[in-house]
């Protein structure tokens, strides 16, 4: 019908904003229409003057984006309603609010309201929402194809079978068109979740480290990494790589998921964007403790050279990082040079073949330019979603540093903010502490950091005018003492959703 305007609301300064799934378009006339991503249909009529005819107000309603709503915890408990029954709110002499459980005779600083909320509470819309829409409507199935694909596998061999299937499809094209599985000796329909188990086995299959294509990084069992020495054990692995490409192509462009989670600089590696030695800090914390202290101090007494060792099923073997490496000492003056290419070398040059392979088949069904308008922790939710995070069990796996405890102000503002994160949100504040959003198959108690098993921590840092900072080896959120609860949540978010550019953010 027209272009739409993603970005619009539809609220100038003093405007009504647009009811939340409602877009702006213009036609090619110049004249405005309106979408309802909600219904899926277009609408010459402005849907602000349909409520304010009913007398209501958009002031109200639901808003897209909290850029024309305040985000407050105290609006969302007028939402939730009244205590529950036994409870009663007290303002205590310092001015805090604390809630009496008369049930069991307790007292509380957290009002138990909080605990009640599972989904999103305050509704919530950034960039990603946006990206993603306009992602999906580029998306499209080329002309002349047949309607469907026929995909017969076997249980007990999916990741054969499936492989035999989708590389010998000649045009990758077909693999756009409507998935129609079909598990041996089961007869069914599919309608999509037949597909959706199929993905979910076939996630299984591919990234289990058992066939030495990926291995689990370097600081726990659940993040993965392509495996360097893939080609040492298996002779057509790089055709392999290409097959896990066009699955992870397919998967996004049908909207299902993989039931993996990568390390970052694999994100990183699909945007074509270079690896930093901050990116190493959560994947190999001994390397990236060895490489700071080589760029803080001199090399020299070292007797380093341009080389590595690297271990090949117990054989050791030099590596030279640049030609003659072995030769060229490291000092001083040549020493970022050095870093560089040990970065390289570590997150790149040892995969580029496996990488690009694994490029080949995604880029079959994704083109670059689209992947391009994510970030990499947006590819990580593209790829592999969300988890429906606990936030109960979150808290009672956190650790507390300084002065802070489950009781200190800051601390009670800070889990009012997260309850009142959707479950996006609550990703990309775990993405931003821990380097991924994955949570650990038995919950935050089995979070690791660089030394194994290491708690969520937040610790008492900094002053108030200064961001959050985040530690990824270590799980830690750095957060300074902020004065009211909507000065922490704000912080909060600018420094989630602007990890790149803040100064102390590791």
């Amino acid at each position: 019908m027209g272009k739409v305007l993603f970005a619009s609301t539809g609220a100038e300064d003093g405007e009504e904003p647009l009811p939340a799934g409602w877009g702006i378009g213009i036609a090619p006339n110049g004249r405005t229409f309106y979408i309802d991503h909600n219904n899926r249909t277009t609408s010459w009529e402005d849907p602000r003057k349909q409520i304010l005819h009913r007398g209501g107000s958009l002031r109200n309603a639901e808003s897209p984006s909290p850029l024309f709503r305040s985000s407050s915890v105290e609006d969302l408990l007028h939402n939730l309603g009244p205590l529950p029954p036994g409870w009663e709110e007290r303002v205590h002499t310092d001015g805090r609010n604390f809630f009496i459980d008369h049930n069991n005779k307790t007292t509380h600083w957290e009002d138990p309201r909080l605990q009640e909320i599972g989904g999103p509470a305050i509704p919530y819309s950034r960039d990603y929402k946006r990206k993603y829409e306009y992602f999906r409507s580029k998306l499209r199935k080329p002309s002349g194809l047949p309607s469907k694909i026929d995909i017969k596998v076997t249980r007990r061999n999916v990741f054969e079978d499936s492989f035999r299937m989708i590389m010998g499809v000649k045009n990758p094209d077909t693999l756009k068109t409507r998935l129609w599985i079909e598990f041996d000796k089961e007869v069914g329909l599919d309608y999509g979740g037949v597909a959706r188990e199929w993905f979910y086995l076939l996630s299984k299959e591919m990234f289990n480290p058992y066939y030495g294509l990926f291995e689990y990084s370097a600081t726990d069992n659940y993040t993965l990494q392509i495996n360097a020495l893939s080609g040492i054990l298996n002779e057509e692995h790089l055709n392999y790589f290409e097959f896990i490409g066009r699955i992870a192509g397919m998967a996004v462009f049908h909207g299902k998921l993989l039931d993996a989670f990568f390390i970052r600089p694999f994100y990183r590696m699909m945007l074509r964007k270079p690896i930093t030695l901050a990116d190493m800090e959560s994947v190999d914390s001994e390397y990236y403790n060895s490489l700071i202290w080589i760029q803080e101090n001199d090399p020299a007494d070292l007797e380093m050279t341009f080389s590595v060792e690297e271990d090949q099923f117990g054989e050791i073997k030099e590596k030279d990082l640049k030609p003659n490496g072995r030769n060229i000492p490291v000092t001083n003056e040549n020493k970022m040079e050095y870093i560089n290419c040990v970065i390289r070398w570590r997150f790149s040059a040892r995969v580029e073949h496996q990488m690009r392979s694994f490029m080949k088949g995604f880029n079959a069904l994704i083109p670059q330019n689209l992947l391009q308008i994510f970030d990499e922790n947006e590819v990580e939710l593209l790829m592999c979603g969300l988890q429906d995070i606990d936030v109960n069990n979150w808290k009672q796996n956190t650790a507390y540093k300084g002065e802070y405890n489950p009781n200190h102000p800051v601390i009670i503002n800070f889990w009012k903010a997260v309850y009142s994160f959707n479950n996006e949100m609550r990703s990309r504040l775990l993405q931003f502490v821990t380097g991924t959003s994955r949570v650990p198959m038995n919950g935050f108690a089995e979070l690791y950091g660089s030394n194994g098993p290491q708690l969520f921590t937040i610790e008492k840092w900094g002053s108030p005018n200064q961001f959050p900072r985040a530690h990824t080896c270590f799980n830690r959120l750095d957060l300074p003492t902020y004065p009211t609860y909507h000065d922490l949540r704000s912080k909060l978010m600018t420094a989630i959703e602007n990890t790149q550019g803040f100064e102390g953010v590791d």
